[in-house]
């Protein structure tokens, strides 16, 4: 099997434990929880997204690593680890947190929707090696990324239903 069959496998097979995890486990503690609550929990997960700036690292990464790729990569995780770390800063303060959740989401998804992209347009699978020490991220990190982003989008949606429903 070629390094980039490899590398798609991993991709596509990372999602699979994380969602029954994320289904079994945390899933049914997120929709308990308050909605800041739960908000928080997920900004705490996306707050280390600081680590991302790694692709910059040369060492860390191989040298022919497409560098459209890894800059993209490394700067929308450290924005979107940032805009996490101010909404955790500023949870006692709505009328602020609030926005940084949506914030650290939208940008958050469209960096790994971007990342994806590139890889696709990059051939990010036939470079798979040129990853280095940061293959793991989009294989084991990247999915539990996603997927808490689309849950952090439910629970918003959801909290803004009842907020209609309320009034």
């Amino acid at each position: 099997m070629s390094p980039a069959v490899i590398f798609n496998i991993h991709l596509a097979l990372g999602y699979v434990p994380w969602l029954l995890c994320f289904a079994a486990y945390v899933w049914p503690r997120l929709r308990s929880m308050e909605p800041a609550e739960a908000q928080r929990a997920i900004a705490t997960l996306h707050s280390f997204r600081f680590f991302g700036l790694v692709f910059l690292i040369p060492g860390a990464v191989g040298p022919d690593l497409a560098p459209g790729f890894a800059s993209f990569a490394a700067y929308g995780d450290f924005a979107t680890g940032l805009l996490a770390m101010l909404a955790l800063l500023l949870a006692a303060r709505p009328a602020i947190f609030w926005p940084l959740v949506v914030a650290f989401n939208v940008v958050g998804v469209v960096d790994l929707a971007g990342d994806y992209y590139h890889g696709v347009v990059l051939d990010l699978p036939g470079h798979a090696g040129q990853l280095g020490a940061t293959y793991a991220i989009p294989i084991l990190y990247v999915p539990l990324l996603m997927i808490t982003h689309v849950a952090a989008f439910y629970l918003l949606a959801r909290a803004r239903r009842r907020q209609l429903a309320a009034a």
